[in-house]
């Protein structure tokens, strides 16, 4: 039996999703169902029950889940036994985050682990920092930093970076919207706002308008990444709300034609951090990553 194949198949058990699966696991679909129909004749015994929606385990599935999760822990736990000789952890770690988060939190956290585990190869994927955790919990990702939510999945462990301020902004050029916004009573619920279509800010903005008793907001578009929210906002789309540190980390070109209305930082501060499935903490490359990531937060608390 090999050992990729149990690994492709064990994240096809936790993810029930083909597609999914077999974008994370940089395969084809056609060769995602090769290497499970290897399983398949193998065992004896098909090991999903599929349709046009839905991708369940069988028993012979659920079985051979258990027997994968601790086979490849075993021989990740091996493989760190044997070259705990050799000068660092060895094999591949797949991180998700945003391109911002790339930019502004992830580069200490991997000057650090790359320089006590040089032999381990990053695999980085970055987008929508709202679709962070669910990377984490379909097992897409092994580790990504993300806005903690108001609610965490049981299984997923989060380890704080930062607090991050929150900034509502508007275009700086001359444009409707500006002119909207900047007379001394802003009627809001005509001004066009630009949304996340999900995630922590999605839930910041609509506590914005709860405030401001905007019952029907003008909703100009929702985007998927705060980056694009930015690029919108400086052609004069719109307004909308983000996590200041995307506008400070947004080029120079974009942030000349974007003004800051108001900054919020809140009673209940937007916790920025590190997602981990809890189960994964006792393998090798997660738990040394994961401590890089609790030492770093340590030392910037000292």
């Amino acid at each position: 039996m090999d050992l990729r194949d149990l690994k492709t198949f064990l994240h096809l058990a936790e993810s029930r999703h083909f597609g999914r699966s077999a974008r994370a696991m940089h395969v084809s679909p056609s060769t995602l169902s090769r290497q499970i129909q290897r399983l398949e004749d193998d065992l004896g015994h098909p090991l999903f029950l599929r349709d046009n929606r839905t991708v369940t385990l069988t028993e012979a599935g659920e079985q051979l889940r258990q027997f994968a999760q601790h086979t490849l822990l075993q021989y990740q736990q091996m493989r760190h036994t044997i070259g705990q000789e050799g000068p660092s952890l060895t094999g591949e770690l797949h991180l998700f985050c945003s391109v911002t988060a790339a930019y502004s939190h992830l580069p200490p956290i991997l000057d650090r682990f790359r320089a006590e585990h040089p032999n381990v190869e990053i695999k980085l994927t970055t987008g929508d920092a709202a679709d962070a955790v669910q990377k984490v919990d379909s097992g897409e990702a092994d580790l990504a930093i993300a806005g903690k939510p108001e609610t965490l999945p049981p299984g997923v462990a989060f380890s704080i970076l930062d607090n991050l301020s929150v900034a509502l902004i508007a275009p700086a050029l001359a444009c409707p919207v500006r002119t909207q916004v900047n007379r001394p009573d802003p009627d809001w619920a005509k001004v066009p706002f630009i949304l996340p279509d999900q995630g922590p800010v999605r839930r910041r903005i609509e506590l914005w308008f709860r405030r401001q008793k905007i019952s029907n907001p003008f909703i100009y578009a929702t985007v998927a990444g705060h980056e694009a929210m930015v690029s919108m906002v400086a052609l004069g789309c719109g307004v909308a709300l983000i996590p200041e540190i995307v506008l400070e980390n947004s080029p120079e070109p974009v942030r000349n034609r974007v003004q800051v209305l108001e900054r919020n930082d809140e009673n209940t501060p937007f916790e920025l951090g590190v997602c981990v499935q809890k189960k994964r903490l006792n393998e090798p490359l997660v738990n040394a990553f994961w401590k890089i990531v609790r030492a770093e937060k340590t030392e910037e608390g000292k």
